[in-house]
């Protein structure tokens, strides 16, 4: 039986638009470091503080409990992409397991909210103090944070080539940042430097009940840190061998950067009391001025900057994608999934999602916004958890990596709980979820009028 050439684009299925397929051109190592700089980001940079005010000096609890929750879901994913290896990514697994079109157009639309909140959370927080540290206040946030979208826009239009270079380039200069924090808190170790009385401190407001609904809050607002794995599914039509690649890359990419968030979670802890890491918002700046070790201020703020470029980057990219896979999923118009022929880029996706994201960058605040983000996702990670369990039952006539039964199993649970009102968020982010929600309805609705007013089924 010949072999299919890993580096061609994909066949398509009878019925599918005649667009130009995506080009394949991220190999292992490009994966790796995409899931790692999708991964790595605003949410380490920019929310650790926030995470702090809700647990105190035990600031590394949550980062490693939601290392453990990501690990499940992750194994999910890996399982699921290297069975069906295209664009879609949590709709396309949803549609294939329960086979009810609303379901997976919200599932999709939340996806989407949740990359594009993502984004809008890393363009408040590109024009927020790490950019001060700069300027000191001389440009006009909003118009930093819009500008900034659309030069994502451009870099995402030219190409994926171009796009997954750039975020290599953002990626390891984001490692080095988290790097220089770790490398401040072994020196602070060495010199006796810091509180480490501190790390063993819990201050969620009460004790029992309140001690844990404190804790699993914490956990849900520091999941933020942790999304982003799940975007590089999307990305399956545009990498060589999937069913090969996607195992090692999801997996090392979520063991990287959990190892690395625990650590920067203990060295933030360890050097800055937690009243002051909850005022900033660029606590790692704040690590940086406290560690007792010369490292120019402006310099670490410019790598700041480039880790909340990469998780902007890569979260529109995603949402693009999305709307790509949608597209031919018959879930979304077809216009969705036009491709710029030249450049072979969803075009259409990516004006849309760019468009969404404007208006969303005038709305909320970081925190506000970065929970959204995991509040949306570990909804959408309960439905996929469960999706793997009800697709045992189809077979594909490829090999592929498959979790053992009981890791789905605790990943729905884990995920259920975190969303739930067990956990202590602010009454704001359901709104915020729920209006969303509602507007993906609506275009449901609309969706489904023009399909029947064209004669589709």
């Amino acid at each position: 039986m010949p072999t299919a050439n890993p580096h061609e684009p994909a066949p398509r299925d009878a019925g599918e638009p005649s667009e130009p397929a995506l080009k394949r051109a991220i190999g292992p190592k490009l994966l790796i470091l995409f899931v790692i700089g999708d991964i790595l980001g605003t949410g380490i940079y920019a929310t650790t503080g926030k995470v702090a005010g809700k647990v105190g000096g035990a600031l590394w609890l949550p980062f490693a409990i939601g290392f453990a929750v990501a690990l499940l879901t992750a194994a999910s994913y890996v399982e699921l992409v290297g069975k069906y290896p295209k664009a879609a990514g949590a709709a396309l697994y949803t549609q294939r397991a329960f086979k009810v079109p609303f379901l997976t157009f919200i599932v999709a639309f939340m996806v989407m909210c949740s990359g594009l909140s993502s984004a809008s959370a890393a363009a408040l927080a590109f024009s927020g103090d790490y950019l001060d540290e700069l300027t000191s206040g001389a440009v006009p946030p909003t118009l930093v944070a819009v500008l900034f979208v659309l030069a994502l826009a451009a870099l995402n239009l030219r190409g994926v080539s171009e796009s997954v270079k750039a975020n290599v380039v953002f990626t390891l200069v984001e490692l080095t940042g988290l790097l220089i924090i770790l490398g401040i808190g072994a020196a602070a170790v060495l010199s006796g430097t810091g509180e480490p009385s501190r790390l063993g401190d819990l201050e969620t407001g009460g004790t029992g009940y309140a001690l844990f609904s404190g804790v699993l809050g914490a956990t849900a607002l520091g999941f933020f840190a942790f999304v982003g794995f799940e975007d590089s599914v999307n990305m399956a039509e545009e990498t060589v061998d999937p069913q090969r690649t996607f195992p090692r890359g999801i997996f090392i990419g979520v063991a990287v950067t959990g190892t690395v968030y625990v650590l920067v979670a203990l060295v933030s802890s360890l050097l800055v009391p937690t009243a002051t890491l909850e005022e900033s918002s660029g606590p790692l700046l704040e690590v940086v001025k406290a560690g007792g070790v010369h490292f120019p201020q402006q310099l670490f703020a410019v790598i700041a900057l480039f880790a909340v470029s990469n998780s902007a980057l890569i979260n529109m990219m995603m949402a693009s994608r999305l709307c790509y896979g949608m597209a031919n999923e018959r879930i979304l118009p077809r216009a969705m999934g036009r491709v710029l022929p030249g450049r072979r880029t969803p075009v259409v996706g990516i004006v849309f999602v760019t468009l969404l994201a404007l208006g969303l960058v005038s709305t909320g605040e970081i925190a506000g916004l970065g929970d959204t983000t995991s509040f949306l996702l570990l909804c959408v990670f309960a439905v996929v958890n469960v999706a793997v369990l009800v697709l045992r039952r189809d077979r594909v006539g490829h090999r592929h990596f498959r979790v053992p039964t009981p890791l789905p199993v605790l990943g729905a649970l884990t995920a259920l709980v975190l969303a739930s009102p067990l956990a202590d968020r602010a009454t704001g982010v359901y709104v915020r979820a729920g209006i969303l929600v509602l507007l993906g309805i609506a275009l449901w609705a609309v969706n489904a009028l023009v399909r029947k007013a064209g004669g589709e089924s």
